[in-house]
């Protein structure tokens, strides 16, 4: 049997099944008859014949010096440097590479403690599969609760942290601590008339105790918009219609302090609460409008006349001042004489009279 080995490859003999030598770049000769048998494999990458125990294949001198083995530890991952370029994540228990033309380093990890350090950078954990470690994200405004297997561990701030999942099952809360607004849309209310009308109130809140609300609040957002309904009801109905349209920013202010009453039951601070719109049935709209209407309507009257009688004591005042004073009359006589000459467009004059005269007699002069 006559083998060639090329340069880049490596040839295994085996007589009967037993590891003989690894032989490298040659021609070959071997007897089948006598049992040799030869196997051949590039020199590049992780070494693929392993059938044979690693322990049997060291002892061969050729074999030791071309490849190079790395074992990983319990509590470890290894990171698989070629040529001095971290190419991927070693996590079995044992490689062994070609060490002839490529040149294979592993740069050991620790996962024994859970959180991450800064020392393992954003490239390094880009080659790790993600089921080995946990990211945890906690944005401006927001608190994180970590959690190693359901227990509190400690809060987190603004940041990107990572957790290994070796040893703790790693989850993490985020809690948003920023102003938040609840609306309360088209809530019906039966005022203390029996009115049925409908209501959008609002209100403005923020976390104080990120802990507190994990362990004791399920579905905040839920819990308070039923509180929230329940005061609205609770004060709007001793009110009737009238006064609550009257009283909307007073009832609003008795809306507020009842929910500072109970902050500390929800961990929160309330900042702000008001009714928005008052939404009125459709029958009982159309009499307040009505209403507003006639409301308008008198106020409208009570002005003119107001108005009227004013300007009728004018010229009562006017009278009396020109019949005091016949001056005053000449030149009211003058005024409206200046008037009728604005809309007049010729004058013409009697010759049996002198002008002066006429004019007199025109406005009437004695």
């Amino acid at each position: 049997m006559r083998v060639i080995i090329r340069e880049n490859e490596a040839g295994f003999v085996t007589k009967h099944g037993k590891f003989v030598k690894m032989i490298r770049a040659g021609v070959y000769h071997f007897s089948k008859t006598l049992g040799y048998k030869v196997d051949v494999e590039e020199m590049m990458g992780e070494v693929n014949y392993l059938d044979i125990p690693y322990q049997v294949l060291e002892k061969d001198m050729n074999f030791a010096a071309c490849t190079k083995r790395f074992q990983i530890p319990d509590g470890y991952i290894g990171l698989l440097y070629v040529n001095d370029t971290l190419r991927g994540c070693a996590v079995r228990k044992e490689y062994v590479f070609w060490n002839v033309f490529e040149k294979y380093d592993m740069k050991l990890i620790s996962t024994e403690q859970t959180e991450i350090g800064e020392e393992i950078t954003k490239q390094m954990l880009s080659v790790v599969p993600v089921k080995y470690y946990t990211t945890v994200t906690v944005g401006e405004g927001e608190v994180g609760l970590l959690y190693y297997n359901q227990v509190l561990q400690k809060q987190l701030s603004a940041g990107i942290y990572r957790f290994w999942n070796e040893h703790n099952n790693v989850t993490a809360k985020i809690v948003d601590m920023k102003q938040t607004e609840l609306n309360i849309v088209g809530q019906e209310i039966l005022t203390k008339d029996k009115i049925g009308i409908r209501m959008n109130v609002t209100c403005t809140y923020r976390v104080k105790d990120a802990v507190a609300l994990s362990e004791n609040i399920k579905n905040l957002e839920q819990q308070m918009y039923s509180f929230v309904q329940l005061v609205i009801r609770e004060l709007t109905g001793n009110y009737k219609l009238d006064e609550i349209l009257e009283l909307k920013e007073s009832i609003s202010k008795e809306v507020f302090a009842k929910m500072k009453e109970k902050e500390n039951t929800f961990y929160v601070e309330f900042l702000s609460a008001g009714i928005k719109d008052i939404i009125l049935p459709g029958e009982i709209k159309d009499i307040m409008n009505s209403v507003l209407i006639a409301e308008k309507n008198a106020q409208a009257n009570v002005i003119s006349r107001r108005e009227e009688v004013a300007s009728t004591r004018s010229l009562l005042n006017t009278a009396k001042l020109m019949e005091e004073n016949k001056t005053l009359y000449k030149l009211k006589e003058l005024e409206y004489l200046e008037r009728i000459c604005d809309k007049v467009g010729e004058i013409s004059v009697n010759g049996n009279a002198g002008l002066v005269e006429q004019l007199g007699a025109l406005m009437g002069a004695r």
